[in-house]
């Protein structure tokens, strides 16, 4: 119950497909829109503690939670992660408000997942920018960046809630949710992620 991975910024991810292509990867999981919602304490105990409760819709609905993690020597970010399906969104959101989480977060994306040999790439389409998650055993990830090109791209360690809390504040955005149609007409430069 690892989570094993690195986080790059990619702006180009036709690009990145093709060179997926190229190197014979499968596709494992066409582009799809996902909803994602993040929980929290009154408290924010949660986000204080660097723990995600997540509930995600895309073509299934699943629960998440991941504890603190940290890179290792500029090497993958690594942390506990616990997933589980559930066959409900909204009775899962009735759950989780009985059991006192509020929804404080939601963010979208659209997601295709690819396997190459011995990792999982995924191009994540954010309202603030374009990204590629690889994920695996850590000593195959860095080779796969490399393989793909991708050995000098922009790393993030930060989660998609920190960098859109990072991008509201340096862009001075009032919104709450990290959606496409809050970030319409905006462009958000490298800058205000890093």
């Amino acid at each position: 119950m690892q989570e094993i991975e690195i986080k790059l910024y990619v702006p180009d991810l036709a690009a990145v497909e093709a060179r997926l292509r190229e190197l014979g990867a499968t596709l494992a999981h066409a582009r799809v829109f996902e909803k994602n919602v993040r929980y929290d304490d009154a408290g924010r105990s949660l986000t204080a503690a660097r723990r995600v409760l997540r509930l995600r819709q895309d073509d299934g609905v699943r629960l998440t939670f991941k504890d603190d993690g940290a890179a290792v020597d500029g090497g993958p970010y690594t942390r506990f992660e616990a997933e589980v399906t559930v066959g409900d969104f909204a009775t899962m959101e009735i759950i989780l408000e009985r059991l006192g989480y509020r929804p404080y977060l939601t963010y979208e994306k659209y997601r295709t997942t690819w396997a190459l040999d011995d990792v999982e790439v995924m191009l994540d389409e954010m309202p603030y920018g374009n990204f590629v998650e690889i994920e695996g055993e850590g000593s195959a990830i860095l080779p796969a960046a490399v393989l793909l090109g991708l050995g000098a791209a922009t790393r993030m360690t930060a989660s998609y809630g920190l960098l859109f809390d990072r991008v509201r504040e340096r862009m001075n955005l009032t919104f709450d949710d990290l959606t496409f149609a809050n970030f319409a007409g905006i462009a958000v430069p490298l800058s205000a992620l890093e």
